[in-house]
């Protein structure tokens, strides 16, 4: 095989360290968010059970980090997965790696656009305004959080263009507010909540049923995605381990905060009035623990978690996007770095055009609940494939670690083939339930065939992409990314 890389081509600037790669990778994953929306929406499935439905898909994403802080040691590159996985496994499958990170992100920014306008119209109505130009504000309707989001991220898209190092000292700031007011809201309700605490929300087998299960497991997996960011800016921090320290200190910060979360949010809340607030959860709440102003507190602290969310989503886009256009599987427009800047600034701007374009089309379902429930599903699939390819990737490139040390490979082959089968049995049988529930399509975001074919068009589209970049641009990627190294004596020197 040939191991020699394509041309680098332009280089990114090096001016990142490792709390700068912890605030992408930390902004990235959103725990405010994801503890404001995604605790009520998995409620909805697994009951009071979130403690153990987080800490149960915790073990797998565990194995995945793994993986990616192991292939990020040997060869730190901005397109990561799309990378590893084309080294290691085929170029068609790293292809798709990159490509379905792209279209999920993009989702997620979408979906990210309309929660970031709904928490703004929530802190309107608090501050008692309700109409504007004669229109009532409703926070759970998708057209009006859409439109509000759109100039959030437009905004905070100008600021990516301007480099990582401008929106991780943003995003830093923003984050000491977020833990804070978490921290103090959430460990105040542990203590003062009404509901009396149990051991059987740690128990997952009292969960209702296997597809329950297998629901919340990916919702959960959707809360944990993003500490990845770290590793997609790794050609931008000064020492490329940062990047494996920033998303292994995330990934554990991260189920520190969901625990806290969702300890708190059951004992302040029936599991009624947790499945029953979706979008409104953490303003509902902080209007449980304390009188106004103190009570708009978290709705500020979701709001600025939108928002470094959507910045920290269009940044390990454009990066990926741009090693992608490196080895011409994309368009050279991809690959334009600025001078002034020293990023992707082309790029990242197209990023956020496209994320509008996707926002706008999701108008197609009116309650900005349903929207979140049928994006959740959709990128919670893809992002599952895609962690379970890397893993496959990690297996395959440490394999010879087996036979020389066994401790080594069971780090580097046995969990992450195991990660990377739970993960694929997961999407499969979810798959699988979704095809089974229903008779017929309907763009809704209870209809199984429609949370079936979003993630399949994504996944389709991606080897149709595939095909383009190998007979069109005829890439050559699918020759250099071709096998796998994993019997090099010194990239196995390097990954002890």
């Amino acid at each position: 095989m040939n191991d020699t890389p394509p041309p680098s081509g332009p280089a990114l600037r090096k001016s990142l360290g490792l709390l700068d790669g912890v605030a992408i990778a930390a902004s990235s994953t959103a725990a405010t968010t994801s503890i404001g929306i995604g605790l009520g929406v998995t409620a909805g499935v697994v009951g009071l059970h979130l403690p153990a439905i987080m800490l149960l898909a915790f073990l797998p994403i565990l194995g995945i980090a793994g993986a990616y802080s192991r292939l990020n040691r040997v060869e730190p590159n901005a397109g990561n997965g799309y990378v590893w996985v084309g080294r290691s496994l085929t170029p068609w499958l790293g292809f798709l790696v990159g490509w379905v990170n792209i279209v999920a992100t993009i989702a997620f920014l979408a979906y990210t656009t309309a929660v970031t306008g709904s928490a703004m119209i929530q802190l309107a109505g608090e501050a008692g305004v309700h109409q504007a130009g004669g229109l009532t504000l409703d926070p759970d309707s998708t057209a009006q959080t859409t439109a509000v989001g759109i100039l959030i991220l437009v905004a905070v898209t100008l600021t990516a263009v301007t480099g990582v190092r401008t929106a991780a000292r943003l995003q830093t700031g923003l984050l000491i507010f977020e833990y804070v007011v978490l921290l103090g809201f959430c460990g105040y309700g542990i203590v003062t909540g009404p509901h009396a605490f149990s051991l059987s929300w740690f128990d997952p087998f009292a969960i209702p049923s296997a597809s329950a299960l297998a629901q919340g497991l990916l919702l959960s997996v959707f809360c944990y995605w993003g500490f990845e960011a770290a590793f997609t800016v790794n050609e931008e921090v000064r020492d490329p381990r940062d990047a494996s320290r920033a998303g292994l200190i995330t990934l554990v910060t991260m189920l520190g905060l969901f625990l806290l979360g969702s300890i708190a949010f059951q004992r302040v809340l029936s599991q009624d009035e947790l499945a029953g607030h979706g979008a409104q959860g953490l303003a509902y709440f902080g209007d449980r623990l304390a009188s106004q102003p103190l009570a708009a507190l978290p709705l500020v602290a979701l709001m600025f978690s939108a928002v470094a969310s959507l910045q920290a989503g269009v940044i390990p886009t454009a990066r990926g996007m741009f090693a992608m256009s490196r080895d011409r599987t994309l368009g050279p427009v991809w690959g334009k770095v600025s001078a002034r800047y020293g990023t992707p600034a082309l790029g990242t701007l197209l990023i956020g055009a496209l994320a509008t374009a996707v926002a706008a089309l999701s108008l197609v379902i009116p309650r900005l609940a349903d929207m979140i429930m049928a994006t959740v599903n959709a990128v919670g699939i893809v992002v599952a494939l895609s962690y379970a390819l890397t893993a496959l990737a990690a297996a395959v490139r440490f394999r010879a670690l087996l036979r020389e040390d066994w401790r080594q490979g069971i780090r580097a082959v046995v969990l992450p083939t195991l990660s990377a089968i739970s993960l694929l049995a997961l999407g499969c049988y979810l798959g699988w339930s979704f095809y089974t529930s229903t008779d017929h399509l309907e763009v809704s975001a209870d209809n199984g065939w429609f949370l079936l074919l979003t993630p399949l068009a994504m996944i389709a589209s991606g080897f149709l992409a595939a095909a383009w970049a190998k007979w069109v641009r005829r890439s050559p990627y699918f020759h250099s990314a071709r096998g796998t190294d994993a019997d090099a004596p010194q990239l196995l020197a390097t990954s002890r």
